[in-house]
């Protein structure tokens, strides 16, 4: 019985988007998600997600003088926040309005098709 359900499950889902966003700042990364969730809600898509991926953080390390004071450095850190948003079954509808969707400057958006 249980197996039933899975593949019945299985079925339901033909096919699906995987919505990635990435930014140096986790508030505008939220506020993307969220404007994408309503957009989809607004469609009628059934939608799973955000789910936030690890951040990457990257780290640099410069020395502070030119030529002498090896010992005096300063660091730096750079984070990227990654959001991950699953679409099941889009229509045509939500894929011409995430075509057209107009996000905040510095978010990068990848959109595949599994």
């Amino acid at each position: 019985m249980i197996a039933e359900t899975k593949a019945a499950k299985k079925e339901e889902v033909k096919s699906r988007l995987r919505v990635k966003l990435k930014s140096y700042d986790y508030k505008v990364v939220d506020m993307s998600c969220h404007q994408i969730v309503d957009m989809a809600f607004r469609v009628g898509v059934k939608v799973i997600g955000p789910i936030p991926l690890p951040t990457e953080t990257r780290k640099y390390t410069v020395n502070r003088a030119t030529f002498v004071h090896k010992d005096s450095r300063d660091q730096f850190e750079m984070r990227v926040h990654k959001r991950l948003i699953e679409i099941l079954n889009p229509n045509q509808k939500f894929i011409e309005t995430l075509r057209d969707i107009n996000l905040p400057a510095g978010v990068e958006i990848s959109i595949k098709a599994t």
